[in-house]
């Protein structure tokens, strides 16, 4: 069927293309979400962010602990519930965020303004919107 060789052709593009992005990064894609999703949201909890991040609660709570050990992200006590933590980025994990983001983007700036034609900037350019429709219904 032509979805299935459309849906194979995209996994064999997209995967090596997410592999060497994230080799120029030195935190992981799933603490790196985390960052971002705390930067771009606010202060989270542990719950929150397995969620917004498609992993376990245990998965996420370890990355949590390894980012604080970094103090890229601090705990904060619920003022009303005293259960409830809340997770914040802090202004080294900020920096961190932007850094490594800087260092994917700069690797991919680099290969699409030296590999691609013009007309195939603009290809890529006009699929932006679908792939963008493609990671909003990941979320859902």
């Amino acid at each position: 069927m032509v979805e299935d060789r459309l849906t194979r052709s995209l996994l064999e593009v997209l995967l090596p293309l997410l592999r060497r992005l994230n080799a120029e990064r030195s935190v992981s894609a799933g603490k790196l979400g985390a960052l971002r999703y705390l930067s771009e949201h606010g202060p989270a909890t542990v719950s929150e962010l397995a969620a917004a991040g498609h992993v376990s609660p245990q998965g996420m709570s370890l990355a949590v602990r390894e980012l604080e050990g970094l103090r890229f992200v601090a705990r904060l006590p619920d003022t009303e519930d005293r259960r409830r933590v809340w997770i914040q980025i802090t202004d080294a994990g900020q920096g961190k965020l932007v850094q490594e983001l800087a260092a994917g983007y700069g690797w991919l700036e680099q290969s699409v303004s030296r590999q691609l034609t013009p007309q195939e900037r603009a290809v890529l350019e006009a699929a932006v919107p679908v792939l963008r429709k493609l990671a909003a219904a990941s979320d859902e």
